[in-house]
């Protein structure tokens, strides 16, 4: 392979100039420089097709004439009218492509290049649209547009800013050479207008749009420009450009390039009109300069592309930016056909046919489609079910073979109120509250209300039974400081149950009842219930006491059968990280656990406020503005189901690794079995940790999916793994068993982080009593 050492040159032909130069031989200073230029070089190519464009001229002058050979060779020379026809038209010299063309005057060119365009365009709406005056921010889209425009002529000038250059990425989309490559955009593009148009007047500013030039864009010649075509990446120039256009009173066209989104902002017509529709007034426009970082782009630039209306496949992508691509994808097709959408909406507005503002879309997708393709789920139904209604728990009360004991005592309703209040501060997975509450001839009965069948962080309904277990643990701690004595009857429990346990009360013990009496292990604890709280904040890891730890150890083993298996050691910190990450990854592309994505999250505050469950995603979950616009694309399984088909998808790792990266310490709860009773009891045990860690001022977090995945990997029936998500699963299975030392018939209850925090903004809202108490009869008030 032999290697050349060429000069290093930007360009080796004229990389500044995008004008041409014309030569009018019929002037003698004209014919002098252009012989010398001819002169100058025996490398530049002469063109000389001026009898191909008389011929198509007289042709398209004379419609209803069919010309023989002959009869068009007198006619032009009638037209031509005894001048030389090296002489006729002009000489365009284009220095770049180092040619000169033999073209008509300007006003034939026009009247031959633009003849097909009648009577989609009348001659009179041409004569219009040549008066007027167009400007394009960023040449991406805007090249398209900016050809598009020049090739139906639809304007006689154009004003073109962008401040970028050629690189090979722009090819896929942008319609030019590798013979460009580090040529400024607006060159690039006024060249081309030039070999089709040179007579167009094309003006180029090669530093973009900016608060200098901004009056030399928006103004030609004096009178303001007719209409800004804003397509271009830079966010403070889209708010800024639209900011002027709106003071000039000029409208604003912006095509997206997916699903030939375009909008149209009517400034000239509603000075009051808000910018982008208004989707970023709720925003502080005055920072939009300071945003440098995705993050800091993020709020501003979501409402722009609407999040919720962009195709599935570029909301996929979003959630690659920065793991597999470095920005937003554009496709050849989608920026042409942008280019024409953008063009023909302009011609309209430029005639005053359209008046109106708003955004549009133009979906090829949607509008030719497979007749057969399968229909597009938008939303999911989920598998909702009728709560428990107190008539059925009544009916199972008064069924349920109830044991009586010597010296059971009636509670007044004040004192069930404060002890239910205080059960119902327990966590719950998803806070999904699934308890009722019955009190009935002395006794308080427990069921299990599942509203929502889980489709994969459920199994066999174990989540449910430890927040219920949870409950329990709090009932009986209030109850203790109300100076009552407690015998919970746990029931045996399956997925199917309803009634889950019966407690009875006691004024003090009695020595007949000691075995069955809750023991006082821990009711110092019951201080720490009001002040429980779920802590998904993301700080910097600060160690824990050992001490700590081993104490909360201690404490979960009070429940009989349970423990607690600890890792503080970063080095196997960071195993867990790379475990749980990738697990917690597959819930989200697990078609059941996208379910119960969407079953647990309040988008906002109106949500949260009508349901009184789930997960608030705003106020208790720490999110940048990156991450929270990745949960809300991950709202249509659509866009997930795109990772699954491309196998992709890392990036749905990126904040179990932060939780992860943040904890001092990792806490595994487990029990003997995989059962209900096993993992209710597993809820009492979790509750007596997590407020021992409240009381020391240890934030708790349950940091991982992983355990309730793997529980359905192991022991569901029907789990709903793809064979390549199943072989991962499996591969992670082992891992995390192999680093907490346990096997597969264990009862993985849950895994939380311990970490040093402030609290979070906010703490999940409850169902008010009336909801989950009721009461039979025999109360006093």
């Amino acid at each position: 392979m032999k290697t050349f050492l060429l000069d290093q040159k930007t360009n080796l032909s004229h990389p500044q100039i995008s004008t041409p130069t014309f030569y009018d031989l019929n002037n003698n200073s004209d014919e002098q420089l252009f012989v010398q230029l001819i002169k100058s070089s025996d490398s530049i190519a002469v063109i000389d097709e001026i009898e191909s464009q008389l011929n198509e001229l007289i042709k398209l002058k004379n419609p209803k004439i069919k010309f023989t050979d002959e009869e068009l060779k007198k006619k032009v020379a009638e037209h031509v009218n005894g001048t030389e026809l090296h002489q006729y038209g002009v000489w365009v010299y284009y220095p770049w492509l180092n040619k000169v063309i033999h073209l008509l005057d300007e006003a034939e060119f026009v009247e031959v290049r633009t003849n097909r365009n009648q009577y989609k365009i009348t001659p009179e709406e041409e004569i219009e649209l040549s008066t007027k005056k167009v400007g394009v921010i960023g040449l991406s889209v805007g090249k398209a547009i900016a050809v598009t425009i020049a090739m139906e002529r639809i304007c006689g000038e154009l004003i073109i800013a962008d401040f970028d250059v050629i690189e090979l990425s722009n090819l896929n989309r942008i319609q030019t050479g590798v013979q460009n490559f580090n040529l400024k955009k607006t060159v690039v593009v006024a060249r081309e207008i030039a070999e089709i148009d040179p007579y167009l007047k094309v003006t180029c500013l090669s530093e973009g749009l900016t608060e200098e030039n901004v009056n030399e864009f928006f103004y030609r010649d004096g009178k303001k420009i007719d209409l800004c075509i804003e397509v271009c990446d830079g966010l403070s120039t889209k708010i800024f450009a639209r900011q002027k256009a709106k003071e000039y009173g000029i409208p604003v066209v912006m095509n997206s390039s997916d699903r030939g989104t375009t909008d149209i902002e009517r400034f000239d017509l509603n000075p009051h009109l808000p910018i982008l529709h208004g989707l970023i007034d709720h925003l502080d426009l005055s920072l939009v300069k300071q945003a440098k970082t995705n993050e800091e782009k993020v709020p501003y630039l979501l409402p722009m592309l609407g999040l919720e209306t962009s195709s599935t496949r570029l909301r996929a992508s979003m959630l690659e930016i920065e793991q597999t691509i470095t920005t937003w994808p554009q496709l050849a097709s989608g920026v042409i056909l942008g280019g024409g959408i953008c063009t023909d909406v302009c011609r309209r507005i430029l005639l005053n046919q359209h008046h109106d503002s708003g955004r549009y879309f133009v979906d090829l997708e949607d509008i030719i489609k497979d007749k057969n393709s399968p229909k597009i789920e938008n939303e999911k139904k989920l598998n909702i079910k009728n709560a428990i209604t107190k008539e059925e728990m009544v009916t199972i009360a008064k069924d349920y073979n109830s044991k009586t004991y010597p010296n059971e005592i009636e509670l007044d309703q004040q004192i069930i109120n404060k002890i239910i209040k205080a059960a119902t501060q327990a966590p719950s997975g998803a806070n999904i509250q699934s308890w009722k509450w019955l009190y009935r001839n002395k006794k308080l009965f427990l069921f299990l209300n599942l509203n929502y069948t889980a489709g994969l962080l459920d199994c066999k309904a174990t989540t449910s039974f430890t927040g219920l277990g949870a409950a329990a643990e709090n009932l009986i701690l209030q109850a203790h400081k109300l100076g009552l004595e407690v015998i919970s009857d746990e029931l045996p429990m399956n997925e199917h149950s309803k009634l889950v346990c019966v407690f009875s009360f006691f004024n003090s013990e009695h020595k007949s009842l000691e075995s069955l009496i809750e023991p006082h292990v821990c009711d110092n604890l019951v201080e720490a219930i009001p002040n429980r709280i779920t802590n998904r904040n993301i700080v910097k890891r600060q160690p824990i006491k050992r001490e700590l730890l081993e104490k909360y150890k201690k404490l979960a083993q009070t429940i009989p059968g349970a423990d607690m298996l600890i890792i503080d050691n970063y080095d196997l910190l960071d195993e867990v990280k790379e475990i749980t990450a990738k697990i917690d990854r597959m819930r989200i592309m697990h078609y059941g656990g996208h379910d119960d994505l969407i079953a647990e999250v309040r988008w906002n505050k109106e949500e949260v406020e009508k349901t009184m469950n789930g997960v608030d995603i705003l106020g208790t979950v720490d999110l940048t503005p990156t991450e929270l616009a990745g949960w809300r694309v991950c709202k249509n399984w659509n866009v997930v189901n795109h990772l699954n088909e491309w196998k992709l998808g890392t990036g749905l790792e990126k904040i179990q690794r932060k939780n992860i990266d943040s904890a001092s310490a990792i806490g595994l709860i487990t029990m003997p079995k995989f059962s209900q009773n096993d993992f209710y009891q597993g809820g009492r045990a979790m509750e007596r940790v997590w407020l021992s860690a409240t009381e020391d001022h240890i934030s708790v977090h349950p940091a991982s999916l992983s355990t309730l995945i793997l529980n359905s990997l192991i022991f569901a029936e029907k789990n709903g793994f793809n064979p390549t998500m199943r072989d991962e699963a499996e591969m992670l299975k082992t891992k995390f068993y192999k680093l907490f030392s346990i096997d597969d018939n264990i009862g993985n209850v849950i895994l939380f982080r311990f970490f040093k925090s402030g609290p979070p903004k906010e703490r999940s809202i409850r169902y008010p009593l009336s909801e989950i108490l009721y009461f039979d009869e025999n109360v006093q008030d």
